[in-house]
């Protein structure tokens, strides 16, 4: 395994929130998806999920096992439909399906945005303008490939920045269906930080095209 991804996936969603809520200037980039890359992070979806999923219908709601600080807990999650997409949102967040942005409800701040892909879409062309967008943030870390213990299992591109003033992620990801989506998250470093990292991500692992 390549050292960095073993470093990676090494570190745990509560080492992630530390460091997102702590002051201190420290700029290593989590191994957390997603920057939030929370490494133990796990999904229990229930098994009629994929039977529905198959007939083209979801339930409206699912409950979603989460590795916390605070040890595993249970949170039920709700469709939501965006353009063309839906995915399952937890207490606490909201969903804007017009801009596609999955947001804390405390503070608007905490967020990631979704757009889904082209069959054609260029990997390399993306890799390039996600580079060039994250840059002002700081110093680029690319994680793409395997993600272990990760909600994501996996990203064909995930750029990430962490710096003083928070993580922020540009990932293209696949669905089971092999539908592609691009997510731009920002995750600021504050108070907030422990109540997003962990359920945005699973979120995201649910995001799946309605075609």
């Amino acid at each position: 395994m390549n050292p960095r991804h073993f470093a990676f996936i090494t570190i745990t969603i509560f080492a992630v929130v530390l460091s997102l809520t702590t002051c201190s200037g420290a700029a290593e980039p989590p191994a957390s998806p997603e920057i939030s890359t929370p490494a133990n992070e796990e999904v229990t979806a229930p098994e009629t999920e994929n039977e529905q999923a198959s007939e083209g219908t979801r339930p409206q709601s699912e409950t979603f096992e989460l590795m916390t600080g605070e040890g595993n807990q249970s949170h039920t999650a709700t469709l939501h439909q965006g353009e063309g997409f839906s995915l399952y949102v937890f207490e606490k967040f909201e969903f804007d399906a017009a801009q596609g942005r999955l947001f804390l409800s405390s503070n608007p701040e905490y967020y990631v945005d979704i757009e889904p892909l082209p069959a054609n879409y260029d990997l390399t062309q993306l890799k390039s303008a996600g580079k060039k967008e994250l840059e002002e943030f700081g110093k680029v870390s690319d994680f793409s490939g395997e993600l272990v213990e990760h909600p994501l299992g996996s990203a064909e591109l995930y750029l990430q920045t962490s710096s003083d003033e928070g993580i922020n992620d540009y990932t293209v990801w696949q669905s089971e269906t092999g539908d592609a989506f691009l997510f731009r998250l920002h995750n600021p470093k504050g108070e907030e930080a422990s109540d997003f990292a962990g359920p945005v991500l699973v979120s995201l692992s649910t995001v799946q095209s309605n075609s």
